[in-house]
């Protein structure tokens, strides 16, 4: 009879462990992570804080203005002295 054997570790290829290299170090050296996306100077920062901060804001009125939403509306009827034209 045969003694029970353990199952065998797998170990993974050398190019999966590229692949695992490759996605550490993508993920590791993001803006953010490592790299700090704002200055150390408090009051720069404040100011780069300001500045996302206005994107952001004027990002839906750039939005509404490409797929023109801001546009008025052709479907609608419009008024005249009181008619429905």
């Amino acid at each position: 009879m045969r003694p029970l054997s353990r199952p065998r570790k797998r170990l993974l290829r050398p190019q999966a462990w590229l692949w695992v290299l490759l996605t550490v170090c993508t993920l590791g050296s993001s803006t953010g992570c490592l790299i700090p996306m704002y200055s150390a100077d408090p009051a720069r920062r404040a100011q780069q804080l300001l500045y996302t901060s206005e994107d952001l804001r004027t990002f839906l009125d750039e939005w509404e203005r490409i797929w023109f939403l801001d546009s008025p509306s052709h479907m609608k009827p419009y008024r005249t002295s009181g008619l429905v034209l």
